[in-house]
């Protein structure tokens, strides 16, 4: 499957299956922006909220894998549009083997070449929700692409450093022991070159049908006994153990990457166009700072050194902000993410998207490692949930939750949409608070809940 495919079959064309397999699909003589829905595992969820912010979720009648629970609040109050998005399926990988002919038939029916995952993923747009949208059909396909090229390497121990098998090299098996390559990384690097992949999707596709705007995503691959939770934005993934709270994910923000950031500019002065300042001072520098010498850091530290301010240092900051007012440019307060191609500071010319990476934080949980237990869940929520409450709370309210309603077989479900009602809050009067008093979350909300005792071992 290759970003042409993908093209082909979103804009309408025929499109032929990875396998040589035809697929018929209406013809449509324009691109057509993505048009806006709810999850595809929603039932009647193609309108515009208006008004209230309701809790919804996937109900029993289209159960999800593993049994998992999902539920989104909309904030109707901050853009018309949801511009959160998520996607779960299966994923089957197809296993050949070097330079046999393939019979699709036989294929089709020994299910001993088919290697099966699970995946579950949130996608939260900003300037939109059309990234979000081509994000959530597509990144799959881009993973299981992604898998059956290296499916000769992942069932292997060691891969092998030819995936035909040769050993062109005597030393080639030393050099994979020795580089400590196992069978997770070459999944790890297909979870890279799959949003890579995906990025270059939504940029062509964008582009096509004049349309602007990225999303970040978070993706949770269960596959070969382990589960890859890819994180490229300010999502999070937390694993609620019986004893422990392990975190599958950390969030990209212009702070938290500020080091890389500065890097680049450094590396590429010309893509801040003289209108920024790679260097961090404590504040905006004024024109009285001049000849002083304040607190700055730049790319290669992690401590804070005293620099005497120039003229230039007066200009606007690459990484401005602190905490969830910390913007890239003045722009983006996420610094990885899908899409933005289009994305420019306002009134310049500079591009934001050399700054924003579309590839993730990868982190493996072996569950041969880990007696998993009845209660034990994965949480993957948007921020705008872990803007409110933290892991420890929502790691509190999870186990608290199952023990009470062990008989419930709905209850992933429904812890899913307590989880999203609670940072809701309730409304009093023109504001939404939380049961403390505090101001509830004001973004769209979105949680997966994925029961870990009931997962489905793969082939």
């Amino acid at each position: 499957m290759s970003v042409e495919w993908l093209r082909r079959l979103r804009r309408g064309g025929p499109a032929e299956r990875p396998g040589g397999a035809r697929e018929s699909v209406p013809r449509s003589p324009q691109p057509a922006p993505p048009r806006y829905r709810r999850p595809k595992f929603l039932r009647g969820g193609e309108e515009s909220p208006r008004g209230g912010r309701a809790v919804r979720g996937a109900g029993p009648e289209r159960p999800l894998p593993w049994g998992s629970g999902y539920a989104e609040v909309i904030n109707a109050e901050k853009s018309e549009f949801n511009e959160d998005q998520a996607a779960c399926c299966q994923i089957s990988v197809r296993r050949r083997e070097p330079g046999l002919e393939e019979d699709q038939e036989w294929l089709i029916l020994c299910s001993t070449q088919f290697l099966t995952g699970y995946y579950w993923a949130l996608f939260d747009g900003h300037g939109g929700p059309e990234a979000a949208i081509i994000a959530s059909d597509y990144l799959h396909y881009c993973i299981k692409q992604k898998l059956e090229e290296v499916a000769g390497a992942i069932v292997e121990a060691r891969p092998p450093m030819h995936l035909s098998g040769r050993c062109v090299c005597d030393s080639d098996p030393q050099f994979v022991e020795e580089k400590h390559i196992h069978a997770e990384d070459v999944v790890v690097g297909a979870l890279e070159n799959a949003f890579q992949e995906c990025d270059e999707v939504i940029g062509q596709e964008m582009e096509a049908t004049k349309q602007t705007g990225g999303c970040t995503a978070l993706a949770a691959l269960y596959f070969q006994g382990k589960l890859y939770v890819a994180n490229a934005g300010d999502s999070r993934a937390i694993l609620v153990l019986k004893d422990t709270i392990v975190p599958m994910s950390s969030e990209f923000t212009p702070e938290t990457e500020r080091q890389r950031l500065q890097h680049l500019a450094f590396l590429f002065p010309k893509l801040l166009d003289g209108e920024f300042t790679r260097f961090e001072f404590p504040r905006r520098l004024k024109g009285d700072d001049v000849g002083q010498k304040v607190l700055y850091r730049d790319y290669f530290m992690e401590g804070w050194g005293y620099k005497l301010v120039e003229k230039a240092d007066l200009k606007y900051p690459l990484v401005h902000g602190h905490g969830k007012q910390a913007r890239l440019l003045g722009t983006l307060s996420v610094s990885r993410g899908l899409g933005d191609h289009q994305l420019k500071v306002i009134d310049t010319n500079i591009e934001v998207k050399p700054f924003l990476s579309c590839i993730p934080k990868v982190n493996v949980f072996d569950f041969a490692l880990h007696d998993i237990k009845e209660d034990d869940v994965l949480i993957m929520a948007t921020d705008g949930l872990w803007d409110v409450l933290c892991n420890e709370e929502v790691a509190h309210m999870a186990r608290s939750f199952l023990a009470d309603n062990r008989t419930n077989p709905q209850r992933f479900s429904e812890l899913a949409k307590s989880l999203a009602c609670r940072a809701r809050g309730k409304k009093r009067g023109h504001q939404w608070m939380l049961d403390d008093s505090q101001e509830a979350s004001y973004d769209d909300i979105s949680v997966f809940v994925i029961p870990l005792h009931n997962r489905v071992e793969d082939s």
